[in-house]
């Protein structure tokens, strides 16, 4: 199967490692281990221990694409236990994701539809509602509530990936929906390659309205796994920044990329806590990291999205299970 989990070609063979650790030398995950993105034993058996976050393809002076490269190794661990997870601690992602539970898609019906995702609904209830309203009235959309499928793609289960995604195809064509928006870099960057409807960002879809008031200051901005590389959302909230956008302290990443911190818990709270190096405001365009970091005490941070549709609604870590299950009704 074709790994659209990395957006550049790269090279997939760990052969074609010169072990000069650039590798290790940015990722806690290598670093812990002493192993290089080339010790393909070492990383099979560690696979699930990868946070799939890309920062070793970042660097690597031979282009090997490391996220690639580990992801294709749990695709083989499951063809070999006959499409099977035998890795523990992924039941209940399982349960709720596999068809995922708490879909909705009564409101879908409209040509163009807001798809949130999981997480930007369970920590911005409000805002996802108010940004529903100001989108059914003065464009005609609809809102979704489905999960894209990432996170079971990501544990190398490409049939159930398969079933997911011609799920919310079909479903989507049953409601002749033309316009996916997504709210999430998460589900943009793995959606777009895949399904067969336009699919734009939020910030695309307020600009071509002409929706959204101009910020003006400094931005220092925590950019998630899937767009440090492309920064293709990134590019797209320049547009409504007057002042200074600029990434913010280098993290690895949040601490929930590619289903690690289920092996890894104490590398994962280590990613997140080095944000609280910064001083000052920091902002997010995921809320997965936005929920994760305000979570380790990584405060003051706030969502871009929100400042942009003027809601101060911060991410709700108490009541974000909650909030996701009333999804499904609303």
């Amino acid at each position: 199967m074709k790994n659209d989990l990395c957006k550049k070609a790269a090279i997939l063979d760990p052969t074609a490692c010169i072990h000069c650790h650039k590798c290790r030398q940015q990722c806690l995950f290598l670093d812990k281990y002493k192993i290089d993105i080339g010790d393909s034993d070492r990383l099979r058996e560690l696979a699930y221990h990868c946070f799939l976050c890309g920062r070793c393809s970042e660097v690597c002076p031979k282009g090997i694409d490391g996220r690639g490269i580990i992801l294709a190794m749990r695709q083989e661990e499951i063809r070999k236990n006959c499409n099977k997870l035998t890795q523990k601690g992924y039941g209940m992602l399982l349960f709720e994701k596999e068809d995922y539970i708490y879909k909705n898609y009564r409101r879908g019906k409209k040509k163009s539809v807001i798809f949130p995702g999981c997480n930007y609904p369970s920590f911005y209830p409000k805002t996802t509602e108010k940004l529903a309203a100001m989108l059914l009235e003065s464009a005609d959309m609809g809102i979704v509530y489905d999960c894209c499928g990432k996170p079971v793609a990501e544990l190398g289960l490409e049939k159930k990936e398969e079933k997911i995604l011609s799920g919310i195809e079909s479903r989507m064509r049953e409601c002749k929906v033309e316009e996916i928006v997504t709210l999430c870099p998460n589900c943009y960057h793995y959606l777009k390659p895949k399904i067969g409807i336009k699919l734009i960002s939020i910030y695309e879809k307020l600009r071509e309205l002409g929706i959204g008031r101009k910020l003006s200051g400094e931005f220092p901005v925590f950019l998630p796994c899937p767009d440090k590389e492309p920064k293709n959302l990134y590019k797209d909230i320049e547009f409504f920044i007057d002042g200074d956008i600029k990434e913010a302290n280098k993290a690895q990443c949040c601490g929930l990329g590619g289903c690690a911190c289920v092996k890894e818990p104490d590398l994962a709270y280590k990613m997140a806590c080095s944000m609280k190096e910064n001083e000052g405001q920091v902002y997010t365009y995921c809320a997965t990291c936005a929920g994760n970091l305000e979570r380790k005490g990584c405060a003051p941070l706030k969502h871009i999205l929100n400042e942009i549709i003027g809601s101060d609604e911060r991410a709700a870590i108490k009541n974000s299970m909650l909030n996701r299950v009333k999804t499904k009704f609303i």
